[in-house]
């Protein structure tokens, strides 16, 4: 088994509200910044409201989402009084968490979002960082209240476009299914268990643990299906085919209901055999995307522990 290690992990970023509609992240910083949490064993831990001016309007955002701000590109853009505020405050997060790219960025950078999906609670990460999966494996071995799973998004990581991306490592953590504006007591606990479980690994990485390497799943995204649309108006024709809905990871072969259209006829998914997930996310409707379909993996992770040079 190979062997991969890492230089510990002394400043970590807690984020909530990078959509301002999605509110255990926000609620569960918030605390954390009532109790003063800036010091978790050997971590320095910073918690951040990332868009406050959304999350004052309870809106995903004010002018763009902020969650796809973090392209380089948008981060060296010249700033005039048309920039939208997103992009005004991505820069801002950008100085204050890394440069994005740098050693001066935190080491690890953990980004909290709700869906309004059947998801459960998932890890989102780019690529395949060990350190970024460990944290994952840990994690998933110990919450049994709900299904854990982990997507790996086909961004390249050098065009990545959220804010995770500002860390040295991340993911963002996402939990559902809540509505975007309302707070679940169950949906924010098992995001509270899984910040704290994710500061628990870390403290246990930074005192010199060894992680034995092993084998766990990850659903790496393959593509979007929007909804049916009239072709002249654009609007939808049919919603989410009952048997699709909240069922998000379920096995899509060819031939199953995805679409129940307003007439009452069936739209059968025709395609290679995928799991969906977000399915009948509500912010997305705006992006034209029904659900994302993931192909199921089996990554053989190597053992890791911290550098000692």
């Amino acid at each position: 088994m190979a062997y991969v290690s890492f230089r510990s992990l002394l400043r970590i970023a807690i984020c909530g509200g990078t959509h301002g509609n999605e509110l255990s992240g926000v609620y569960l910083v918030r605390e954390m910044q009532k109790q003063k949490v800036n010091k978790v064993g050997s971590i320095s831990v910073t918690t951040m409201i990332s868009n406050p001016r959304a999350v004052d309007v309870c809106r995903r955002y004010t002018e763009k989402d902020l969650n796809r701000c973090f392209t380089k590109a948008l981060l060296s853009s010249s700033v005039t009084d048309s920039t939208p505020h997103e992009v005004i405050r991505a820069q801002e997060l950008n100085t204050q968490l890394g440069p994005k790219g740098s050693q001066e960025a935190v080491d690890f950078l953990c980004d909290l979002h709700n869906t309004t999906a059947n998801m459960g609670l998932c890890f989102i990460f780019y690529s395949c960082d060990w350190l970024t999966v460990h944290i994952y494996k840990y994690i998933k071995n110990k919450i049994t209240s709900v299904p854990v799973r982990a997507i790996q998004l086909k961004t390249p990581l050098y065009d990545s476009f959220s804010l995770q991306s500002v860390g040295k490592h991340g993911f963002a953590i996402e939990v559902g299914p809540q509505p975007h504006g309302v707070l679940r007591a169950d949906i924010f606990n098992v995001m509270k268990e899984a910040v704290d479980l994710m500061s628990e690994w870390i403290q246990k990485f930074n005192s010199g643990c060894t992680f034995e390497g092993g084998e766990v799943e990850v659903y790496t995204e393959v593509k979007s299906v929007d909804y049916p649309r009239n072709p002249a108006t654009q609007e939808i024709t049919a919603a989410i085919h009952p048997q699709l809905q909240d069922n998000d990871f379920s096995l899509l072969q060819p031939g199953d209901p995805i679409f129940l259209s307003f007439l009452g006829e069936t739209v059968k998914y025709e395609g290679e055999t995928l799991h969906p997930y977000f399915v009948n996310e509500a912010a997305y409707y705006e992006k034209k995307i029904a659900f994302y379909l993931a192909r199921k993996t089996a990554l053989t992770m190597p053992s890791i522990s911290m550098k000692t040079d």
